[in-house]
């Protein structure tokens, strides 16, 4: 009987000791994904952070860019972009042309290749050197219909 009792005890201390072990593994466990949900929450925070930083880079690039919509292609290969949108500027706003002073950076179709299955002409995108200008060009292209030789263009 005591022989029993000594096991039984000794089993119990034994059960005890694996339950001691397996609570502190599993309190090891939870503070690791403690740990782990902290990491994808900052990881979360900065992603968004990045992707508004990202966004705000991109419309800071774009702000001075007009688009020229409606342009028949191969009109830009003669002339030159940059000059194709100062001859629409003159032609439409020939009063704006002249107060205003208009840099223009660069300007290119967009996008750089051709699209067989899209029948209409690609855009122009024309990048300006002041933000204000093409606000101006903007506000005022509103209230009056656009042409290019007589053929009707949006920006």
């Amino acid at each position: 009987m005591k022989n029993t009792i000594e096991e039984i005890k000794k089993n119990l201390d034994a059960l005890n000791s694996r339950a001691d072990n397996m609570e502190e593994r599993i309190s090891n466990l939870e503070d690791g994904n403690i740990e782990m949900l902290q990491a994808e929450e900052e990881r979360e925070v900065r992603l968004k952070r990045n992707e508004e930083t990202l966004r705000e880079l991109s419309d800071t690039i774009r702000r001075c860019n007009i688009r020229i919509i409606g342009i028949p292609e191969g009109e830009e290969k003669e002339k030159g972009a940059e000059s194709l949108f100062k001859e629409i500027m003159a032609e439409n706003f020939p009063n704006l042309v002249r107060e205003m002073d208009l840099q223009v950076t660069e300007a290119n179709r967009s996008p750089n290749f051709i699209n067989a299955r899209r029948p209409t002409p690609r855009h122009i995108v024309v990048k300006l050197a002041k933000v204000n200008d093409k606000e101006k060009i903007l506000r005022t292209a509103r209230q009056k219909k656009l042409t290019y030789k007589g053929t009707p263009i949006r920006l």
